[in-house]
């Protein structure tokens, strides 16, 4: 078999084989966990506030901190087994790895791009990244165009994770077509916030995350909310003043309600895994239509979840008070 990447490291020039290896480093070094990922994206999009989605993906991230941090908070441990609370976290920390090594190489080739002041795109193809991109960052270098980068951006993380997380069988088995994440869909309990420092919380549930589709959409409308002129420096703001430590409670203590942490830190709750996703499988794009996930979407009417999350939280509880009472009633009657 032809091996075009040691061909193509013949060719590389001493400039080219210094910045593969100082990405391949850094990425590895800031793909740590949840904690370091978030803090990465963050500083990145304030040295490059024109690379929008690094603060999109920021944000995100500090939301997948709090799911895993859920998994080991006082009501999903009534909810959950181990196993179970095992598997959620995996789904969670794989997809959030995978998007990272995937992401992180693209947006430090910008950055070395703008400081040589010339293009460097071409060396996407050693991370593996999808021709998709390779192709849609040389179009940003050429017409600046911020909101067509960050749709981009949102297309390639979701058609990323399908295939190894999505449909990967022992997901599909254990969490996706688990009773508690069809309750999750059901009661929209899948929702990404945006906090502010006054206490309120906005941001947009998903409903069927295993859908593609749905996710490419969620993450748009999520997008258009994040840079809307009457919340963004609120959830900058928010941002600046809250080192992500993956608790809710990072939030929660902005509440008009006298809140206990009733979820714990991130780095105190679980290890630092290690991953075996297959790098292979990165590049997705074969040529399809994209067409479709950059056609104008319909501007949400509801942005403000502050109240009707608080009452799906108390229906999550008393769901929780619930299966803990059946399941000390049922074995009463076993003894």
């Amino acid at each position: 078999m032809h091996d075009f990447h040691s061909e193509a490291a013949i060719h590389r020039t001493k400039e080219e084989n210094n910045i593969i290896a100082l990405i391949k480093n850094t990425t590895a070094r800031k793909n740590y966990d949840n904690i370091s990922r978030t803090k990465s994206y963050q500083e990145y999009y304030k040295r490059n506030p024109e690379i929008k989605w690094s603060f999109l993906a920021s944000m995100v991230s500090r939301n997948a901190g709090y799911c895993m941090t859920d998994l080991k908070g006082t009501w999903f441990q009534k909810v959950l087994n181990k196993k179970m609370i095992k598997a959620l976290f995996l789904t969670y920390e794989d997809a959030n790895w995978l998007i990272f090594s995937d992401a992180y190489p693209q947006l430090m080739l910008y950055e070395i791009s703008k400081t040589l002041q010339r293009p460097m795109f071409h060396l996407l193809k050693e991370f593996h990244v999808s021709s998709f991109m390779i192709k849609e960052w040389f179009f940003f270098w050429n017409t600046k165009k911020e909101e067509r980068l960050m749709t981009s951006l949102i297309i390639n993380e979701q058609n990323l994770i399908q295939k190894p997380i999505i449909e990967k069988s022992i997901f599909k088995k254990k969490v996706f077509h688990s009773p508690l994440f069809l309750f999750q869909d059901l009661f929209h309990f899948s929702t990404v916030v945006f906090p502010t420092i006054e206490g309120r919380l906005f941001g947009f549930s998903v409903h069927n995350f295993r859908s593609l589709d749905s996710r490419i959409k969620l993450g748009r409308n999520l997008s258009w909310l994040l840079f809307h002129p009457d919340y963004y420096s609120r959830f900058f703001a928010f941002s600046e003043r809250n080192v992500h430590t993956g608790s809710r409670y990072d939030y929660e203590k902005y509440s008009d309600i006298d809140c206990k942490r009733i979820s714990p830190f991130l780095r105190t709750a679980f290890p630092v895994i290690s991953h075996q996703l297959d790098v292979k499988e990165r590049n997705w794009f074969h040529g399809q239509s994209v067409k479709k996930w950059y056609k104008p979407l319909a501007k949400p009417k509801k942005t403000d979840f502050t109240y009707w999350l608080r009452q799906k939280q108390n229906e999550m509880h008393a769901f929780a008070l619930l299966k803990e009472y059946l399941f000390s009633k049922g074995k009463r009657s076993k003894d």
